[in-house]
């Protein structure tokens, strides 16, 4: 899978992504933060490298229970979840180079 390009029509609940199976990132964010645009290419170039981790961009904002549940409190966010289970984190990156080090941690543990 590619990276996503657009948010989720649907925030999904805490339960649809605890039982994802596999390598899953969950980014929090919204579509004029421009923290999150700033991220766009950093996070497209991270995921390339790993076609097998899913992606989900979750439009946040005040009050959304998925944001809220994984305690997101800075834009964009990344979850790194394995089985549904938070191995990683990443707030705000600036660099590829974190969030292909969280990939490479994330996917050496599916092995």
């Amino acid at each position: 899978m590619t990276a996503a390009t657009e948010f989720l029509q649907s925030e999904p609940v805490r339960a649809e992504i605890d039982a994802l199976p596999g390598a899953v990132v969950v980014e929090f964010g919204a579509p004029w933060c421009g923290h999150c645009r700033a991220a766009v290419p950093l996070v497209t170039t991270a995921l390339a490298a790993y076609p097998q981790v899913m992606h989900l961009k979750v439009e946040d904002g005040r009050g959304q229970p998925l944001g809220r549940s994984f305690r997101v409190k800075l834009w964009p966010t990344l979850v790194f979840l394995r089985d549904g289970v938070e191995v990683a984190r990443l707030v705000r990156p600036i660099d590829a180079a974190p969030i292909a080090e969280a990939l490479a941690a994330l996917t050496r543990e599916a092995a």
